[in-house]
């Protein structure tokens, strides 16, 4: 095993955006028009989307990394309610309609956008995640305002982008510490 570079702790992000990463691709996949949606997805998204994220970000939280933290624990209870917002109304409850759900969306997209920000201090990798997840929201809020399967078509592709870019870091940091060096860069070449 190699030696831990964190301290005392090891290294949450990539278990993060792992959770982030695989649940967004799955979901994307049944966006893009490949699968239905279905208790895969569902539970994903309750168990390594939701539970998942929001224990790395408790552990960001003890290792004082305040942007790690509040990235994984929101995008954690994200998981976690819009897997709620998919099944309770099998419970009675009513439906979120498309305006609802396109506010809600959009909420988020305006929390992701000033996340996005915070990566300009950071690294390419994950200015490439947030961009990305903002495109994303912007999509999907479009299709969920006018019910377009072409616009969830392009969200899903789009999704499965960024999902991936957020797989790409994760495997990229748990490489680079195992190897001690770089394998996989998270920042472009400087210069």
């Amino acid at each position: 095993m190699s030696q831990n570079t964190h301290g005392a702790y090891a290294n949450p992000a990539p278990l993060g955006l792992l959770g982030f990463g695989m649940t967004t691709i799955l979901l994307n996949i049944h966006n893009a028009g490949f699968i239905e949606l279905n208790v895969a997805i569902l539970a994903m998204g309750i168990f390594y989307g939701g539970i998942a994220q929001v224990i790395a970000g408790v552990q960001e939280w003890k290792m004082g990394n305040t942007f790690g933290a509040t990235a994984f624990t929101s995008y954690g209870f994200f998981w976690l309610v819009l897997v709620g917002i998919i099944l309770m109304p099998k419970f009675g409850l009513p439906a979120a309609n498309g305006a609802t759900m396109a506010i809600w969306l959009g909420i988020w997209g305006i929390f992701t956008l000033f996340m996005f920000f915070g990566t300009l201090k950071l690294n390419r990798a994950l200015q490439v995640i947030f961009g990305s997840l903002v495109v994303l929201f912007g999509l999907l809020v479009v299709d969920k305002a006018t019910g377009s399967e072409t616009v969830a078509h392009i969200a899903g592709f789009e999704g499965i982008f960024c999902g991936a870019s957020a797989f790409y870091a994760a495997v990229a940091q748990i490489l680079n510490e195992v190897y001690g060096k770089t394998v996989l860069p998270l920042d472009c070449a400087k210069k």
